[in-house]
């Protein structure tokens, strides 16, 4: 029998939110496989997929910034306390870094803290700022989208609480459309994507693998057992096609007029410039979440 650490449990219970006694019970009937037991307990409906109730402990900021010739950057610096993400010295540090961010193009952190600023590095100034401010200082992640050639609009949206959550959008269209208004089309798309927090732009991103997932879970949900396996496989299918809808931009319902998915306001919005209008990808950053849920839940980081 698999020894079942405190550890193993704690990271459970982390993912999914469920209680200890529950996580411990389930990796026991999984013998030890922690995917199994996420899967187990979803089906006894405990956990729910891609909500993770508990995040990674972490302060800092979400911040970002578009320019006028269609570029955008989002980035989360994180830090260990909220007195210092609400000081003035680490702000300015991530306005900095925010700064190098659009005028180069790192393929990933580790390309970001060897540019060159000054005399020495990005890491050498975020080394000098720890020191300076007492506390360790992180460049968690970040995303940068350029239009290019074509047409449409980079969205940006930080959440006005303090900075803990952001959405960068690059929203294409087949024609010129006017600047200020598809602009502020691509910002409310991007505010909307912090409010909903998709998973993908559309249903056809999602891996096959995904899809099976989530058919085996509800598949093994106790309230199914009974039912005749045509009859299941229907309601299967009910289930799954809307936790995919509501996992995909395109599908959710606009905050700003739920009587709408995002598909058919941007239709609309399109057909009033003669254009058609399409979300490319997306980045949305929370505050501190863990890397599971990074991986889970976002879609298009750089």
């Amino acid at each position: 029998m698999v020894e079942i650490s405190a550890s193993m449990v704690k990271e459970l219970r982390d993912r999914t939110g469920a209680a200890m006694m529950d996580c411990k019970k389930a990796l026991v009937e999984a013998s030890g496989d922690a995917e199994k037991a996420v899967e187990l307990l979803r089906q006894k409906g405990i956990a729910v997929a891609g909500k993770k109730a508990s995040r990674a402990a972490s302060e800092g900021l979400v911040v970002g910034e578009v320019t006028a010739d269609g570029k955008g950057v989002l980035l989360e610096v994180n830090c260990e306390t909220d007195f210092v993400a609400r000081n003035p010295e680490f702000i300015e540090l991530t306005e900095q870094l925010r700064r190098e961010l659009l005028k180069s193009n790192p393929a990933a952190v580790e390309d970001l803290l060897k540019l060159k600023v000054g005399s020495g590095t990005v890491q050498d100034l975020i080394t000098e700022k720890v020191a300076k401010i007492g506390e360790n200082i992180l460049v968690r992640r970040f995303a940068k989208f350029e239009l290019g050639a074509s047409k449409g609009s980079i969205g940006l949206y930080i959440h006005a609480l303090g900075g803990k959550m952001g959405a960068l959008l690059e929203l294409q269209s087949t024609k010129d459309v006017p600047a200020e208004e598809v602009s502020a089309l691509s910002k409310e798309i991007a505010m909307h994507i912090v409010s909903a927090k998709p998973s993908f732009v559309s249903r056809e991103e999602i891996p096959a693998e995904v899809i099976e997932n989530e058919r085996r879970i509800e598949a093994g949900k106790a309230d199914l057992a009974d039912k005749k396996p045509e009859l299941r496989d229907k309601i299967v299918q009910g289930r799954v096609d809307k936790l995919l809808a509501e996992r995909c931009l395109l599908e959710q319902p606009f905050v700003k007029d739920p009587s709408q998915t995002i598909a058919q306001y941007l239709k609309g919005k399109g057909q009033g410039w003669g254009a058609d209008l399409k979300p490319i990808r997306f980045s949305l950053f929370i505050l501190g979440e863990s890397q599971a849920s990074e991986e889970d839940e976002s879609n298009g980081n750089a």
